[in-house]
């Protein structure tokens, strides 16, 4: 089925902004060097531009794609599009949601009903994604003071949201067993490694399975921590502007959950650029993370955030050194990934200090 009709979207978006509008353009998202090291992903994005009352207007369409990750059926999908709509517009700074829609069998457009699939409707935003940072200080070799000012935002960011807390100890019980059950978490990545993989063999993921299934009884003991979150805060999701004007989008899995989930999400990448350029955390990434590490640590007070986040660093490591996601990496740079898995999940109290001895 043809889902980007313009006759039909010019008559949804017409509906749902109150007045006629004209479609200028549909689009895919980004040029020819988009992708310079991560492929794959989650969803599908059509850049739609319009004439709203003599002025443009941009929004993205989002269709999350059938994928091994708990995006199996229709109704997967669905939940992804209509949580996504129900938490975008309560978190701060993120991209605003205009609406959440299902194309039918028909061909028309609403929002519920005989859906064949969800999307999601949410604005562009403008600026440059936090990636190409880092593939800058890759390429420089140096940090420049944006760079130190945009790690030091991105951590005052997490400060300010972790900062909201919410007394419900099963909801954080959910989330625990999610990082570890989920199609998108611990054993939904385990599961997509190819079984013939010379870096982690069957035995190899059960194992890293078994210790998470460990972790998740210790941390079912910490409902305490519960609080709001982003769910996916990687460079991918991140946009700047001029200085440090920030925006994020791509909010997942809900609204409340770990610190140590946006905090590892960001981190491992930190370390896992720096493996690729220098084999360890070294130079400017080295000083990126502790500058980050310290700036949470220090805010928030939360030591004991050491004591939980390596259940999700497994997780991460999992994604970074998957050949699905990244396909082209060295061999050196997943063999310390997953020696960084294992030693992190021995240790029981991480030490951002000590984070090349966990890379051997």
């Amino acid at each position: 089925m043809d889902y980007y009709n313009r006759d039909r979207l010019q008559k949804y978006f017409s509906k749902i902004l109150g007045a006629d509008v004209k479609i200028i353009s549909i689009s895919g998202m980004g040029g020819k060097e988009e992708e310079k090291l991560k492929k794959g992903g989650h969803s599908i994005h059509r850049l739609i531009e319009l004439e709203f009352k003599g002025s443009i207007k941009k929004y993205v369409i989002e269709l999350i794609a059938p994928s091994q990750f708990g995006h199996e059926t229709m109704p997967d999908r669905a939940q992804v599009a209509l949580l996504a709509h129900n938490t975008y517009n309560r978190l701060p700074l993120h991209a605003r949601s205009l609406d959440c829609g299902a194309f039918m069998r028909d061909g028309s457009i609403v929002s519920v009903g005989n859906a064949e699939e969800f999307f999601m409707n949410v604005e562009f935003i403008e600026g440059t994604i936090y990636k190409v940072d880092l593939y800058n200080i890759s390429e420089r070799g140096n940090l420049t003071d944006l760079d130190k000012q945009r790690a030091q935002k991105l951590s005052d960011y997490l400060v300010e949201i972790h900062a909201q807390k919410k007394n419900e100890p099963g909801l954080y019980i959910k989330r625990i067993r999610e990082l570890v059950g989920h199609g998108e978490c611990i054993f939904g990545l385990t599961d997509s490694y190819p079984p013939d993989f010379e870096f982690a063999s069957p035995k190899k993921l059960s194992e890293i399975e078994k210790k998470c299934i460990d972790w998740r009884w210790k941390l079912k003991s910490y409902t305490h921590r519960l609080c709001q979150e982003h769910g996916d805060f990687h460079p991918w999701n991140i946009i700047f502007r001029e200085g440090t004007d920030l925006s994020v989008f791509d909010r997942s899995r809900g609204e409340w959950g770990e610190a140590a989930d946006d905090v590892t999400a960001l981190t491992i990448n930190y370390i896992f650029f720096s493996i690729i350029k220098y084999g360890k955390l070294k130079g400017p990434f080295e000083e990126l993370y502790h500058l980050f590490f310290n700036n949470y640590l220090e805010k928030t007070g939360d030591e004991e955030i050491l004591e939980v986040l390596q259940p999700f660093y497994a997780w991460r490591c999992l994604v970074t050194a998957n050949p699905i996601w990244y396909p082209h990496l060295k061999a050196d740079t997943r063999i310390k990934l997953f020696n960084f898995i294992d030693n992190v999940l021995n240790t029981d109290t991480f030490d951002p200090k000590e984070v090349n001895s966990y890379l051997k």
